[in-house]
């Protein structure tokens, strides 16, 4: 079950958003060659500049590091879902992220992640292990005044806690039966807040006084609108744009718990696939691929422009004054208040939108964004992209999700998951479903639930792919999915969310 709780907030509070253009990706060859590829491609506008001055990388550098970046992404996506669950995590290694580091519980996996041209890491603990001790964790430390930023740290393979009192996070670690060599607990000052500004500014507002920016463009079938932060408005605030015209309505907002939400505009805004670079130019979005741990990542906001870092680590939890936001992610990059909401994006694909942080863009800072895939997969949107007609929901391997079941499937047969069972859910909510197999076959994908005799199919998706993706808002039941093979023979990963 997911540990997410969907709780709106009275507050309105002053948000950012930002958009990107990115460039298709680039040449596959293993041989990294800066000059040749910017024969091919140009990097999105600003996106060099931006690179250099926040990771002190030459031009050369800074281009180099986004050709790596682009060959060594679907390694890494094919990697990680030949190893199911033995996959222990991944990142970038290196100034110009030269190096594909993959984990694995099991050392007979490092021939085959060598011969993919990964670098392999034997660990004692799977991703999935990781991220069910941060469960632990949030929950031991859900009242607990210290020990507000919890993440997992796939390069250390533990669960880590920044805390202003160590002893104290420890003993309450202990108390609630955590594994202590799972976890460890770090010192540290850091306090994140949402960044927000009541301050008056473009380029939207919600109500009189509070600050916002857009996030990225979506479509809800037919309806345009944009996501943003949650902690922006609650569900039917209204907005007015730049120009203090009618903008459009909050369909949805979450906040804490997540930090999310996404706005219907009105027809005199037509909303593009566009992020604002901060230097008189835009970055075009291609996708929503989620970027590797150790990739580089550029933000922008109405109150700091255009900033880049470097992607930290996943599932991490922030305790705010608000409350306790889940599942976000960690970077370096640098934000204040007034960027709440903003775009993330790494090269061309987006990632999310700015939740909040810590520091400031003079002395440096951390700041963390809510991945676009659940804001999508939430609401039922479609992220609109350079290719025209947007894809439905993420695009990209089935990544991100709270639990992740793996197997292999020859042609005409057909499984049940999870391990052949079922899930409850005891509220009602939201159920995500990502298939992913290998290219060349044809797998489908079916969210059954129990009517007290039976198994009824309540969602399908059954294109003539290896890749399905299913929403299905449904009342407190007994689930299970269907996955069937219609054509071919591969490995499979399915992630799920539940309410």
């Amino acid at each position: 079950m997911s540990r997410r709780h969907v709780i709106t907030t009275g507050c309105v509070l002053t948000i950012t958003a930002l958009t990107m253009t990115a460039v298709p990706a680039v040449a596959t060859s293993p041989a990294v060659n800066a000059s040749a590829v910017l024969a091919v491609r140009q990097p999105p506008p600003g996106m060099l500049e931006a690179l250099q001055r926040d990771l002190g990388l030459t031009r050369e550098q800074a281009r180099t590091r986004l050709l790596n970046e682009a060959r060594l992404r679907p390694v890494e996506a094919k990697l990680r879902r030949r190893l199911g669950s033995r996959f222990g995590g991944s990142w970038y290694a290196g100034i110009t992220a030269q190096s594909l580091v993959v984990a694995t519980t099991d050392s007979a996996d490092i021939p085959q992640i060598v011969a993919a041209g990964g670098r392999g890491e034997v660990v004692n603990r799977s991703l999935a292990e990781l991220d069910a001790t941060v469960e632990q964790v949030d929950a031991a430390l859900s009242s607990h005044p210290n020990g507000r930023v919890r993440y997992v740290d796939v390069r250390n393979n533990k669960v880590v806690i920044l805390s202003d009192a160590p002893s104290a996070t420890r003993n309450a670690i202990e108390a609630a039966g955590v594994n202590p060599v799972a976890v460890r607990v770090v010192p540290s000052d850091e306090q994140p807040r949402p960044l927000s500004d009541l301050q008056g500014g473009t380029p939207y507002y919600v109500g009189v006084t509070s600050r916002c920016s857009i996030g990225f463009s979506v479509l809800r079938g037919t309806q345009n609108g944009f996501v943003s932060a949650g902690h922006c408005g609650k569900t039917g605030a209204t907005t007015t744009g730049v120009n203090r015209a009618a903008l459009g309505v909050f369909q949805g907002s979450t906040f804490p718990g997540s930090d999310f939400a996404w706005v219907a505009v009105n027809a005199e805004w037509t909303p593009k696939p566009l992020v604002d670079n901060g230097v008189g130019g835009t970055v075009a979005v291609a996708g929503s691929k989620e970027a590797i741990e150790g990739a580089s990542v550029c933000r922008s906001g109405s109150a700091t422009g255009w900033h880049c870092g470097i992607i930290q680590q996943r599932n991490a939890s922030i305790t705010y004054p608000q409350g306790t936001v889940s599942e976000v992610t960690r970077t370096n990059v640098c934000a204040e208040p007034g960027d709440s909401g903003g775009s993330f994006i790494s090269i061309d694909q987006a990632q999310g939108v700015t939740s909040g942080g810590s520091g400031d863009c003079t002395s440096g800072g951390v700041t963390y964004f809510q991945p676009i895939g659940e804001i999508l997969t939430t609401y039922g949107l479609s992220l609109m992209t350079t290719a025209g007609n947007p894809p439905p929901l993420s695009t990209g391997t089935c990544t991100g999700y709270p639990q992740t079941v793996t197997g292999t499937l020859n042609s005409e047969q057909s499984v049940y998951q999870p391990d052949n069972r079922y899930y409850r859910a005891t509220v009602a909510g939201v159920h995500t479903g990502c298939l992913d197999a290998d290219d060349g076959v044809d797998f489908d994908l079916y969210l059954q639930k129990w009517n007290g005799r039976d198994w009824d199919t309540v969602a399908t998706a059954d294109s003539p792919s290896p890749d399905e993706k299913i929403t299905y808002t449904g009342t407190p039941g007994y689930y299970r999915y269907r996955v069937p093979s219609s054509n071919g023979s591969s490995p499979y990963t399915l992630g799920y969310r539940t309410p």
